[in-house]
């Protein structure tokens, strides 16, 4: 079973426009609103897959959050909360640029933060793998997640964190004593990570270009990351371990919305982890899974029918000395 916890969940709302002008009156032709937060969007896609999932997220017991996921049939472990789950809206234009407008979300208070710890520990003993996803809410200390991530090193096999800014860069500082198994930054948030420059990292991928990613990514590698995903859009993803590094270009397809396609990567990459396929075959399963929730509108979650892993090429970087799994 994969457990996620969402500390921070939300509605996604997604309108489509023509174009964003400021200033103007922007008419929408299509909205939708589904229950959101990346490790939410995770389990969705597990669920989707036929595969076993639990979501765990902060939730009051009158929230209409509860009913959007209950839509989506992802099992779901509500932990109580003050307030409402917030709304992210994500504005989608013609050309397949994405804005997102992110609310704050309620404030998350020290016993309710133990009450979230208990829960995650209750799981994590039925679990393969565990994923910690998305920003936190206020009132959340700034290296949770390396708190988390060392509370269930222990337990769980497989730990993946996906986030950014100041949580990502609180986790960063903490490796060596609180490495989760599996990092998925993107372009800009290696860059965080590292003291880089995550366009310069974005505009090298897109030229076919890994090498300042390889270098970044390793530094997180020396640091205890036993594998780093770094997803980078339209130039698909690389995957970086201590045995070898590998890269994989994105299929062509026409970009509807990029809500959730990060989280569908990921989704498809610990799928793949837990099955036990070759880190290749994990990229490749990453880079299909993310493509294909871009081909779709809204926060587009894909099926199993949406993903075609065979139109996604895999290619290694370099020669592992040594690897048990590929």
């Amino acid at each position: 079973m994969i457990i996620t916890l969402t500390p921070n969940p939300s509605i996604d709302a997604t309108l489509s426009v023509d174009q964003v002008v400021r200033g103007e009156v922007v008419r929408a032709h299509a909205a939708s609103r589904e229950a959101g937060g990346k490790g939410i969007n995770v389990s969705h896609a597990i669920a989707k897959a036929g595969g076993e999932t639990l979501a765990l997220a902060p939730c009051g017991e009158n929230d209409p959050f509860l009913q959007a996921v209950d839509r989506i049939n992802v099992p779901f472990v509500p932990i109580a909360v003050d307030g409402f789950v917030r709304t992210n809206t994500a504005l989608t234009e013609a050309d397949g640029t994405t804005t997102k407008i992110n609310e704050l979300g309620p404030e998350l208070s020290g016993e309710r933060r133990v009450d979230v710890e208990k829960q995650l520990a209750e799981h994590a003993h039925k679990a393969d793998a565990a994923v910690l996803a998305g920003s936190l809410p206020p009132g959340a200390p700034v290296d949770w997640y390396a708190e988390l991530t060392a509370q269930l090193r222990d337990t769980v096999p497989l730990i993946a964190v996906d986030t950014s800014d100041a949580p990502l860069r609180a986790l960063g500082k903490r490796l060596e004593s609180a490495a989760p198994t599996i990092m998925k930054p993107n372009a800009f948030e290696l860059a965080q990570l590292t003291d880089g420059d995550g366009r310069a990292l974005e505009a090298d991928a897109a030229r076919g270009d890994y090498d300042s990613i390889l270098r970044a990514a390793r530094e997180l590698v020396d640091r205890g990351v036993a594998e780093v995903l770094v997803t980078l859009g339209g130039a698909g993803a690389c995957l970086v371990t201590a045995d070898g590094a590998w890269a994989a270009a994105a299929p062509k397809v026409t970009v509807r919305s990029t809500v959730g396609a990060g989280d569908s990567s990921l989704a498809g990459y610990v799928m793949a982890r837990v099955a036990d396929k070759s880190f290749a075959e994990c990229l490749q399963q990453a880079v299909a899974y993310g493509s294909a929730a871009a081909s779709l509108p809204g926060t587009g979650i894909p099926s199993p029918a949406d993903v075609d892993c065979a139109r996604v090429e895999v290619v290694a970087l370099d020669t592992p000395a040594s690897s048990p799994r590929v």
